[in-house]
Formats: C-alpha cells, structure tokens, sequence
C-alpha cells in the first residue's frame, strides 16, 4: 500500500465489489450541554462531523491522495459513479436538557464497503516477483439515501457523575474562586 501511495509500485484496484450501505456506528459531534439548574436547559448546539475512509487492516484513505484516486477510478469504471472516501457535514440543532443532566448531538454516517485485489507492478522485482496481488476491503462514507439507508442525528443525554454535579454547585465555583483571588 506504501508502493501505490508512493508511486514506487504501479497500482491498480481490481474487480470492486460494492456492498449494501448501512448506518454506521453513532458518534458524538458536538460539545456537551451540562444543565446545573433546576429547569429544563434549551440551547442551539452546532455540530461538525467529517467521516473518513480505512482498509481493511485500519489505515487511512486519505482525501486527494492515490490510493483514494484509484480507488475511485476503479469503482467509477465499473458502477458508473464516483466513490467517496471522506464526508464533512455541519449544522445546529435545538436540544433541551434535564435538570442533573448532560446532552450533546451525535450522529451516524451512511457507510459502504467495496472489495476488491490491489495489483502492484514493479519495473524491478521486490521480494522476488514484479507483481504482487492483495485482496482488500475499504470502508467508506455513501451518499445519503444509498440503498434506501439515511444519515442520522439525534440529541443524547444521561445523569451528571457526582463530580460533574460538584462542579456546578456555589461551593465548588466560589472555591475556584478563592484560588483565583490569591
């Protein structure tokens, strides 16, 4: 992989194979909402979330670099559409948040994978052979709405630790603020 990024194989992605999208895992994209009061706590909360690419064996398939390139011309030969290897989104979202509660926004990316084989030619042998063949699967984020499957975001929120709740007390403020004085 180190050759077809550094140019020092010629690389090329063999016989993708794209599988069904599914919702990926949630994750949280936004800062936390603590409501140290007695009533609900309403704010608008902004939220960022950019979802990369990895292989198989978990490295990265970074935006504008050639693996992502061939990749892309692999897919887009076959299936007639480009292939995506990052995602960035940005927006807000109005939340409430119980009294003694934290929230913050997280969300889940429509992801695919496409399986395929490298093939890498040498002009030299390396190890013995001037070509090389190794099956790989890299999992990327899908547009929005591939195989019937959405982009989500939702407003999460659970009970504040003991520390958290000592932190929003006066007791706990006014003795930061004592240090502070000194």
């Amino acid at each position: 992989m180190a050759d077809c990024s550094s140019g020092k194989g010629k690389c090329s992605f063999n016989d993708p194979q794209l599988g069904e999208a599914y919702l990926g895992e949630f994750h949280k994209v936004s800062d936390a909402l603590y409501n140290c009061t007695s009533s609900d706590a309403s704010q608008t909360m902004g939220w960022t979330d950019t979802v990369g690419s990895t292989d198989s064996a978990g490295v990265s398939v970074t935006a504008g670099g050639s693996i992502a390139g061939i990749i892309d011309l692999s897919v887009t030969a076959t299936y007639s559409h480009t292939w995506t290897n990052t995602h960035a989104e940005n927006s807000s979202l109005n939340m409430t948040v119980k009294p003694g509660e934290v929230g913050w926004i997280s969300r889940a990316q429509v992801m695919q994978k496409v399986t395929g084989t490298w093939q890498t030619h040498y002009d030299d042998p390396q190890w013995g052979h001037y070509y090389w063949f190794v099956p790989d699967t890299i999992t990327g984020p899908a547009a929005n709405g591939t195989d019937g499957k959405n982009n989500a975001v939702v407003v999460k929120s659970r009970k504040m630790t003991a520390a958290e709740k000592a932190s929003c007390s006066d007791e706990s403020v006014q003795a930061k603020n004592k240090v502070f004085r000194r």
